[in-house]
């Protein structure tokens, strides 16, 4: 089943700062290309194989790990949302924060 891919504003600008950050940091943004080439495959990955991800403890969300990233998705009959691009090295409290 083709299911639609539909990205939430925080996610989008999850991954926005992200690949700023690396452009910033790096004065390059050779990286960052790279890293967002890694999203969009995960994404590529989720679409094919919905399941692909860890379960989490709230239903029907489950992350794909894209090297020090998590990406937060939710599975629906007709569509992937993606919540969430979170860097693995923050606070893991502050990830149940924002999912609650």
């Amino acid at each position: 089943m083709v299911r639609e891919v539909v990205w939430s504003i925080r996610a989008l600008e999850d991954r926005k700062k992200i690949l700023q950050f690396w452009i910033n940091h790096n004065k390059s943004n050779t990286y960052s290309k790279k890293l967002n080439s890694l999203f969009k495959t995960a994404v590529k990955l989720i679409i094919e194989h919905p399941q692909i991800g860890k379960p989490t403890d709230w239903e029907n969300i489950r992350v794909k790990i894209i090297r020090n990233y998590l990406m937060i998705y939710e599975v629906t009959d007709s569509k992937i949302y993606i919540h969430s691009i979170w860097d693995s090295h923050q606070d893991p409290e502050k990830l149940k924060r924002r999912l609650s």
